[in-house]
């Protein structure tokens, strides 16, 4: 894993125009945090201003007056909420930070082949109790700090087997305290044993054939463990490179007649789109993506779910961005169908092989 769920996580979102009294009025009394940093609400009758998220008990509308900055709250005479902090950083906000600063502590353990802190340790440097900062850490980076540090060293380990060191050097320069402990998740990582990734995949075989549909081209490449690829285009030649850019040393062998029985599979999943299939998958990815294209599998066919949804659903609010990323890393288009995520207005956002296609898919399903 990278940090992307934890960087998503701590950037702040953008501040809603609210046009009138009114609206910040409603924004609140529902407390929403979104609109922190578009004003501040003071009171009259205790003399203090708050952010419009501020969970202190809720003051009469007659009392209440906004202004645009805490500098202007307190120009009109108002000090600071000592619960909110609206002169400060906002709650949401220390929460991302600290959970950033845990991810940068892991990542510098990994890094530097130091243990990596304890569940206690990174919850005490956050001013947590363990059960709150790992609900907390997991609300945030969309994992737990356990499978973190995991996905860090299993980074380090793809990244020493991309250099020119032996295999051994990147399993224990990643901190693997034995070569077991790494080759038990190993293939299902890299797709391939240790040393076929890290020769580019010299000596692995990779089955692959192009086909046509009414969607265009279609290429599907399998390892022994499954399909790996399942990519749309225009131009076959540009599908082929694209995997020869892959595995460079990978023997790329093309299909037999079972294969191209595996390939009309696929095409007949591309048209139709909506129907279950049991084709045997060699996904890669992070711990996020990897969570994010299982709540993909669960979506039925013929509807949608909104970015959002999705991260909600997997117990990761915050990592709406990190889920967009992992559903365009995904390798094996229809089979994990990401074309069923949309925008929160309901709008088709980007899709690897293009937004046509996917408006198509989306439109075979729900016919």
């Amino acid at each position: 894993m990278t940090t992307t769920a934890a960087n998503t996580a701590a950037t702040a979102p953008p501040v809603p125009s609210l046009p009138d009294d009114a609206a910040r009025w409603a924004a609140v009394e529902r407390r929403d945090r979104a609109a922190d940093g578009a004003f501040v609400y003071a009171v009259a009758t205790t003399g203090v201003y708050c952010r419009p998220s501020c969970p202190a008990r809720r003051a009469r509308r007659a009392n209440v007056s906004f202004h645009p900055t805490p500098a202007a709250a307190e120009a009109a005479g108002f000090r600071p909420c000592r619960r909110c902090r609206p002169d400060g950083t906002g709650l949401a906000e220390r929460q991302a930070a600290s959970v950033a600063a845990a991810c940068r502590q892991i990542e510098r353990a990994v890094a530097d082949g130091e243990a990596v802190p304890s569940l206690a340790e990174l919850a005490a440097a956050a001013g947590l109790s363990r059960f709150r900062f790992h609900r907390l850490f997991k609300a945030v980076a969309g994992v737990t700090p356990k499978e973190y540090a995991a996905a860090c060293r299993a980074g380090l380990a793809r990244r020493g087997l991309d250099g020119d060191g032996s295999v051994t050097g990147a399993i224990y320069g990643a901190g693997y305290g034995s070569p077991s402990r790494f080759y038990e998740t190993a293939t299902a990582r890299l797709g391939m044993t240790p040393s076929a990734y890290r020769d580019g995949g010299r000596g692995a075989e990779i089955r692959f054939a192009v086909g046509e549909c009414s969607l265009g081209s279609v290429l599907v490449a399998a390892t022994g463990q499954g399909v790996c690829a399942i990519r749309l285009g225009d131009d076959p030649a540009a599908l082929v490179r694209e995997l020869q850019d892959r595995f460079p040393k990978a023997r790329l062998v093309g299909g037999d007649a079972g294969f191209e029985a595996l390939v009309a599979r696929v095409v007949g999943l591309v048209e139709a789109p909506g129907r279950d299939h049991d084709l045997p998958l060699d996904v890669r990815g992070t711990a996020f993506q990897q969570k994010v294209w299982r709540a993909l599998r669960a979506i039925p066919a013929g509807s949608t779910a909104s970015y959002a949804e999705v991260a909600a659903g997997i117990g990761a609010p915050k990592a709406v961005r990190a889920v967009a990323q992992a559903c365009a890393a995904n390798p094996v288009a229809v089979a994990i169908p990401c074309h069923r995520v949309v925008r929160a207005d309901g709008a088709l956002s980007g899709y690897a092989w293009g937004v046509e296609r996917k408006r198509e898919l989306l439109r075979r399903e729900a016919a």
